[in-house]
This record gives C-alpha cells, sequence and structure tokens, in this order.
C-alpha cells in the first residue's frame, strides 16, 4: 500500500471504531455535489496560480541558458523547502478559527488575537528561514556546484530571494484564516489577478533582459501581493474578523449547506 493508503485506510478504521461506515460507498447528490464544488473549485484555481506561475519562472529561467538554469533549479527547490516549514500556520488557523468564528463559543477578540500571534509568529520564522536560507549560497555556494557562473547567478539574487521568502509564513497563515473563514471567493479571485499581474510583469521584466533578477524580484511582487491583499481583507472594519453580521450570514449559509 502507497505513503498515502496507509493514513487513509488508519482514518477510515478510525471512523468505524466511532460507529461511522468508513467503507460505505454512496453516491452523492447534486446538492452535495454543488458543495463540494463551492468549497473545491476555489481552493484548487488557488493552488493552479501558484503552480502556473511558479511553471512560468522556470520557462523564463530556461530561456537564459545552461548555468541561469542550473542556478534558478537550485534555488527555487531550496525556496520551496523552507516554504514548507510556514504550512503548520496554515493548519493552526484552519484548525482553531472555525470556532472562533463560527463555533458555539464564538468570539472575534480572540479570533483577531490568534491571527496576530499567528502572523509574529510568521514573521520570525520567516527572518529565520530566510536568513538561512540566503546564507547557504552565500558563504557556502560550492555544496551545490563548482561552476562559477552558476555560483553568480545564484548569489546575484540572494536579495529577491531573501524578501520573497521572509514573508511566505504570514501569507500561509493570513490564507489559512480566510480559508477557515470560508471567504473562498475572495481567495480565487484576488490570486487569480495576482498571477495575471505578475505574469505580466515577469514578461516585461524579462524582456528588458534583466535575466534571472527579474524573475525573482517578479516573484517577489507575486508573494508581497498576496500578503497584502489578505492582510488587507481580513483588516476590513467588514470583514470575517471584525463583523459580527458578516460571521451570522456565514453561519447561516453554513447551516443552510
Amino acid at each position: 500500500m502507497g505513503n498515502n493508503g496507509v493514513p487513509t485506510y488508519m482514518m477510515i478504521e478510525a471512523l468505524n471504531s466511532k460507529g461511522y461506515k468508513g467503507f460505505a460507498i454512496s453516491i452523492p447528490s447534486t446538492d452535495e455535489l454543488l458543495q463540494i464544488f463551492t468549497i473545491a473549485g476555489p481552493v484548487f484555481l488557488t493552488m493552479m496560480s501558484k503552480v502556473a506561475f511558479y511553471s512560468l519562472l522556470v520557462y523564463f529561467a530556461t530561456s537564459m541558458g545552461t548555468q541561469t538554469i542550473a542556478a534558478h533549479q537550485v534555488m527555487v527547490q531550496l525556496f520551496m523547502i523552507c516554504a514548507v516549514w510556514g504550512e503548520p500556520l496554515s493548519q493552526t488557523a484552519q484548525s482553531f478559527m472555525p470556532e472562533l468564528l463560527y463555533g458555539a463559543n464564538r468570539n472575534l477578540s480572540k479570533a483577531r488575537m490568534l491571527l496576530k500571534s499567528l502572523v509574529i509568529v510568521g514573521a520570525s520564522s520567516g527572518t529565520i528561514l530566510a536568513s538561512v536560507a540566503a546564507s547557504i549560497p552565500w558563504l557556502f555556494p560550492k555544496v551545490f556546484s563548482s561552476d562559477p557562473q552558476v555560483i553568480r547567478e545564484m548569489q546575484k539574487i540572494l536579495l529577491p530571494y531573501f524578501i520573497a521568502l521572509f514573508v511566505t509564513p504570514s501569507i500561509l497563515s493570513l490564507e489559512g484564516t480566510l480559508l477557515a473563514g470560508r471567504d473562498l471567493k475572495f481567495i480565487s479571485l484576488s490570486m487569480s489577478s495576482i498571477f495575471v499581474f505578475s505574469s505580466i510583469l515577469l514578461m516585461l521584466l524579462s524582456s528588458k533582459g534583466l535575466g534571472l533578477s527579474g524573475c525573482w524580484f517578479a516573484l517577489v511582487v507575486f508573494q508581497w501581493a498576496r500578503f497584502f491583499m489578505a492582510l488587507r481583507r481580513l483588516t476590513l472594519s467588514n470583514g470575517i474578523l471584525y463583523s459580527e453580521e458578516a460571521t451570522q450570514n456565514e453561519l447561516q449559509k453554513l447551516k443552510a449547506a
């Protein structure tokens, strides 16, 4: 059984032990399919926007020569490894925010305090991650390559690399809160808009001959646009963290579903 099969089987067995029929198979109704699509559709669009932008970065870097694409692959892989460290912040928001927003003991003040703590932790961990991750190519570049040209290309993008990675954990905490608040339409529309804008910027910077630095500064814009859009949404006076009416309306939608 594959790596995904084992935990799936264990979760089904846990459901069976609590009286649920975990292995029962039934055809979902039209309303259930619509509800699944309403939740999964925006999340899928959000994920695809991120994947598509990273793919565009690789595409433009590929046209810059062997050494440049080698440097880009090293840096983007290191970026992805470090970015994963921010996922627990998103999972924490998705686990604890729903109770504070829509639960029986709903408390928007505590929800705002939780988000503030997550963003602070995100900024702190982002600073540490970005500093460590940027120092490795700077101090020990031969760990990845002995080619002087590859090393130069890697070190050329350390500044945008640091700036993009620094904000990533905070982005994940904000977007996790938006997911917990079921603000799915905003997430999908904002991510799609950011993808389009950042892609156009990437093409413009590449056409100006800025090389790999242009690609990574486009990633900086992509990341910080995500941060500011999510932050602004969550700090609106009529948003899910401040407006009792907004959370009540969403609560009624959840009950109706």
